[in-house]
């Protein structure tokens, strides 16, 4: 089965950027002339989008002589005259999509949402719904923190599932958490210095240095950020996941989150972001209790996404500011449109007032377990499992691979790629190199988008990388020891 994947497409559409794959694959000599090409309905569904943008794809494909079809047996690839000498000089952007980022059966550095998984009928339903009892109120302008429908209920469900008691007027939605950074650091001020986790999610260093603010990367400790570490690089504002960090899953204690609220107490431009970014999906037991929820100084900036329960291009997020934080937003920055639709908006407050949001949680947790399992069973199984360690915790979709081996990391990384597998190595996570190298042979294992049914496949893949380099090890002993 063909596999492409679709995070740089760039400013073309999803049919364009399928056909463009498509046809850099037949340039290449990777689908062969004649190789009958998968079905409209099995290639939507495994590649995660619509049969129409596949059947659009194909007909771009047919049109100009990629393809052609036969009537009731499919799609297939046409004979091109092309010798080896043209295939040769097949432009290098083409060679980046055709061999690049859309070539790997099994990424592990992906963090998109599972398509299977998605309530595509409910939230037709829903949508369906929105349009019958709503038509007037999605042709009024949302307010600029949302519309209270879906403010309201994402308090509801805050207060009834994460004991937080906050009211519709702290919450402020927007398209995705890199917006609401923008507002925050407008609110907050761009004079103050802006802590980041090392290791950590290198996006918010990004979204910082692109609003032109001083930041700090702060080493973790075991429990997580470090209030002396914060002190000494005089941090304003820290960043930070209690609850399940991205990539190392420390979960932070109980001592340590009330000695960084004491840290925030102490002076008024403190302030704590409190990332929860995937904190429904704690896969055993209910999920931690947030700092926002014990905070009693107003310090912390509580922030949450549906792109990780709904899906990766459902892009509504919202953050909870401390009351005085609030009040400072409506009046200095009221000015700023909503930029996620009346309909999203009212289809998601819908979704969740009707219960429909907590069933699809459940439903999304069993289903992150079981394909969890499958996959830490196929890493674990003998013989890959004598070179494998996995630290995990009970929450989020990601844990952590060890490699025993002596190979480097790099390497592993090149042949594992050239085999159509994507690994991410912890070390690719550091601002500090030299902590960054402690970390060899470490990799950040996403699972969300990983089918299981490859995982066998995988498996074999780095078995094969790892005991390569023990028969060549083995072979150069030998011939040392002959030579002696």
């Amino acid at each position: 089965m063909l596999t492409y994947n679709f995070s740089n497409i760039g400013s073309d559409s999803l049919y364009e950027y399928l056909y463009k794959c498509i046809k850099n694959d037949i340039l290449l000599g990777n689908i062969r002339p004649g190789e009958k090409l998968p079905s409209k309905r099995t290639f939507a569904k495994n590649l995660g989008i619509s049969v129409i943008t596949v059947e659009n794809a194909y007909a771009q494909l047919v049109a100009e002589g990629y393809l052609y079809s036969m009537p009731k047996r499919g799609f297939y690839a046409a004979e091109l005259e092309i010798e080896d000498s043209m295939r040769d000089a097949v432009p290098k952007e083409i060679l980046q999509v055709a061999n690049g980022e859309t070539s790997y059966f099994a990424d592990f550095s992906s963090n998109q949402t599972d398509s299977e998984i998605f309530p595509f009928t409910i939230w037709t339903r829903t949508v369906r719904a929105v349009l019958n009892d709503n038509r007037i109120q999605l042709m009024i302008n949302s307010p600029c923190a949302g519309i209270l429908k879906l403010r309201s209920a994402i308090a509801k469900y805050l207060r009834e599932f994460r004991g937080m008691h906050v009211l519709p007027e702290q919450i402020i939605v927007g398209a995705g958490t890199e917006y609401l950074h923008n507002l925050l650091i407008q609110l907050l001020g761009n004079d103050l210095v802006y802590g980041v986790e090392d290791p950590g999610y290198h996006k918010i260093a990004r979204i910082y240095e692109s609003m032109k603010v001083r930041y700090e990367p702060v080493p973790l400790d075991q429990d997580g950020v470090s209030v002396q570490e914060l002190e000494k690089r005089s941090v304003d504002i820290i960043h930070t996941s209690p609850s399940h960090h991205f990539p190392t899953g420390t979960v932070m204690p109980v001592s340590r989150r009330y000695e960084l609220l004491g840290w925030a107490a102490k002076s008024e431009h403190h302030y704590i972001i409190e990332d929860d970014y995937d904190s429904e999906l704690r896969l055993g037991g209910k999920p931690f209790p947030t700092l926002q929820s014990i905070d009693v100084s107003d310090k912390v900036i509580y922030m949450n996404t549906f792109t990780k329960t709904l899906a990766s291009t459902v892009r509504i997020s919202y953050m909870v500011l401390p009351q005085t934080l609030a009040e400072k937003f409506y009046r200095e920055l009221s000015f700023y449109s909503c930029t996620v639709s009346n309909f999203e908006q009212y289809t998601l407050a819908e979704f969740i007032e009707n219960g429909s949001f907590e069933k699809h949680i459940n439903r999304l947790r069993n289903y992150y377990q079981n394909k969890r399992d499958l996959i830490l069973q196929a890493l674990e199984k003998k013989p890959l499992g004598d070179y494998v360690t996995i630290e995990e915790e009970e929450a989020g979709v990601h844990f952590l691979m060890h490699l025993r081996t002596e190979l480097k990391e790099e390497s592993i990384v090149t042949q594992a790629k050239s085999r159509g597998v994507k690994l991410k190595p912890l070390s690719g996570y550091y601002a500090d190199t030299a902590e960054a190298a402690k970390q060899e042979n470490t990799y950040v294992m996403n699972y969300s988008s990983i089918d299981p049914a490859a995982m066998e496949r995988a498996a074999g893949v780095l078995l094969h990388i790892l005991r390569a380099h023990m028969t060549e090890n083995t072979f150069e002993g030998e011939m040392k020891k002959s030579q002696e």
